[in-house]
């Protein structure tokens, strides 16, 4: 138990679920400038967002001792190292074409460091299921106020960039937008990388819809709309899951999630919708629970 006690106080932090220390300054993961026109405007690049999944290493139960993967040749029965691989693609089972780092490196797109502006427009003509990652971006060296000129002029436009760049040797599609007091660059993904609805079988297109039972529906939409709050919003399995590592460390009994009851086939589609719509209601006039604290166990 005394083990215990020496766990590091950003261990601690991380596994309360607080990845990354709020108000920390950013480290920029690419430097370049923005294309637009004549004019270059030196930028900075950060990501924007950052992955608070919990991940696990595999152990072998029998000793508890992480396991290692090897690259295991099975014609040859050994195992082989970096220097021993090339890269192939399987155009028919089993057969391979070979294709050399340097044969690759020949059509990657140029690495200009370039965010080059191609043409504007608004943001509600682009779905959002073309947009992929985001960064931010911020002025580089002395770029302030070409930034805050371009930052302007998209906010009085009302209107985002489209843009290309290079990113790791790979050429993407990109939206330039203003986000807040600054700019953001959301990677996007190319038309032909978005599948179609094609192989999704019926889908109800063309499908008589009842009036009566349309205009509950959107009486419940109605009753379920609200402002976004983003701060409402939480990954609820991945604080149970640090609830539990944080509890098995501290040597207390986890407390498993509370059980929904499950619910049938929907028969009668008038009556789900209006035990719905009182459900909303009700929900709307119960006030919030208080937050409440658990107390911890203390261990010896």
């Amino acid at each position: 138990m005394d083990n215990l006690k020496k766990i590091s106080a950003d261990r601690q932090f991380c596994l309360a679920g607080h990845l990354g220390w709020r108000g920390e300054t950013m480290r920029s993961m690419w430097t370049g400038a923005i294309s637009f026109g004549l004019i270059h405007i030196p930028v900075k690049l950060f990501a924007a967002t950052e992955d608070k999944d919990v991940r696990f290493n595999w152990l072998h139960k029998e000793c508890n001792s992480p396991v290692q993967y090897k690259k295991h040749c099975p014609h040859c029965n050994k195992e082989v190292g970096q220097d021993d691989l090339v890269k192939g693609f399987e155009y028919e089972k089993g057969r391979f074409v070979l294709i050399a780092d340097e044969e690759l490196e020949a059509l990657a797109p140029e690495g200009t460091r370039t965010i080059d502006i191609k043409s504007f427009v608004h943001l509600k003509e682009i779905d959002p299921i073309y947009f992929a990652k985001t960064y931010y971006l911020a002025p580089d060296g002395r770029g302030q106020k070409a930034f805050a000129l371009l930052r302007a002029a998209l906010q009085e436009a009302d209107r985002l960039a489209l843009a290309k760049v290079v990113l790791r040797a790979k050429e993407s599609l990109a939206a330039v937008r203003v986000y807040k007091e600054g700019l953001a660059m959301h990677l996007m993904l190319f038309p032909e990388e978005i599948r179609g609805l094609e192989g999704l079988g019926d889908i109800g297109v063309g499908m008589a819809i009842d009036a009566k039972e349309k205009t509950m529906a959107l009486q419940l939409i109605d009753s379920l709309t609200e402002p976004w709050e983003p701060v409402k919003w939480h990954n609820e399995y991945q604080t149970r899951v640090r609830e539990l590592i944080d509890a098995k460390i501290q040597g207390q009994t986890p407390v498993e999630a509370p059980r929904v009851a499950a619910t049938g086939n929907v028969i009668d589609l008038m009556a789900a919708l209006k035990a719905s719509i009182e459900q909303a209601k009700e929900k709307q006039a119960k006030p919030p629970a208080p937050p409440t604290t658990k107390k911890r166990q203390k261990t010896s």
